[in-house]
């Protein structure tokens, strides 16, 4: 079956891309904030298939511990660095830990769908459902934070073939789930407007630290040499680099420090565009869309 979302575009054929005032790099950071249940599966984890055995108290105290610690250590490194997060949003995150919202909201954060629970993803609603789950999504989150999310990533980066246009229908604008590119790119849907941001698998720290067991010192190394690459090819055209954190994976106190020095080095350097993923999309739209 063919691809037909997006056309495939070599990067060697596109017109240049160019950021606001000449920078090189987009750079936009998604911390994960999520809930899960204890009365339910966790069904994307990071150690193989989720524990039948429940309560999963392993699995469930990790996470929690993002939510009640790793995330305010989270804050004090983007805040040190002047970057404002564009938050990967559970809809139940705004009825349990309504302080998270808060403190993001001082910040003027950003704040993508991202599903109600990460114990579910899209393909687990009937199909009937879908689109009623990302309105819920949607007008949860509005309510919550006072303005309605225009970007998505599907718990898990999973999707059914119908929920790009249902995000469009529902008047979300960029969606992150397609890891297949360094810069935005169009996407078909049935009606509205589309686009992919970057979300890089490749520096994602829960694949990174846990899945892959790294050392956070190789993952300091690895998200170095990513954003060398991107510097080195935007002074031609612009790229987006994104990195992708888990305040239960990055949030602990043995690797927040080599998050810090990652934007430090990052940061170091100039046309280093601080952006969110709506900034990202917004540009893309108004200038080569």
């Amino acid at each position: 079956m063919e691809n037909t979302r997006y056309i495939y575009s070599p990067v060697i054929k596109r017109k240049s891309l160019k950021w606001p005032n000449g920078a090189r790099v987009a750079l936009w950071v998604c911390p994960n904030i999520e809930c899960f249940h204890i009365d339910t599966p966790i069904t994307t984890g990071i150690s193989g298939p989720p524990n039948p055995h429940l309560p999963d108290v392993q699995a469930y105290s990790l996470r929690d511990y993002g939510s009640r610690i790793g995330v305010f250590r989270l804050m004090e490194v983007l805040d040190k660095h002047g970057i404002r997060a564009s938050v990967m949003l559970n809809a139940d995150v705004c009825e349990r830990y309504p302080t998270i919202l808060e403190e993001g909201k001082k910040r003027n954060w950003e704040w993508l769908g991202h599903g109600v629970t990460n114990n579910l993803r899209m393909i687990d609603y009937p199909p009937e459902e879908e689109r009623n789950i990302i309105r819920q999504v949607k007008e949860t989150i509005t309510a919550a934070v006072g303005t309605p999310p225009k970007g998505w990533l599907g718990p898990g980066l999973v999707e059914t073939f119908n929920t790009p246009d249902h995000l469009a229908a529902e008047g979300f604008e960029y969606l992150c789930d397609w890891c297949c590119d360094d810069q935005p790119f169009p996407m078909r849907v049935s009606r509205g407007r589309m686009i992919g941001v970057p979300y890089e698998q490749g520096v994602n720290d829960i694949l990174v630290l846990s899945r892959w067991q790294h050392t956070p010192e190789e993952y300091l190394r690895m998200v170095r040499d990513q954003f060398d690459t991107l510097y080195k090819e935007g002074a031609e055209s612009g790229r987006v680099m994104c990195l992708p954190l888990h305040p239960f994976i990055i949030g602990l106190p043995f690797r927040i420090k080599y998050l810090d020095e990652a934007l430090r080095y990052i940061c170091s350097h100039e046309g280093v565009w601080r952006a969110t993923g709506w900034e990202i999309a917004d540009w893309y739209y108004r200038h080569y869309y």
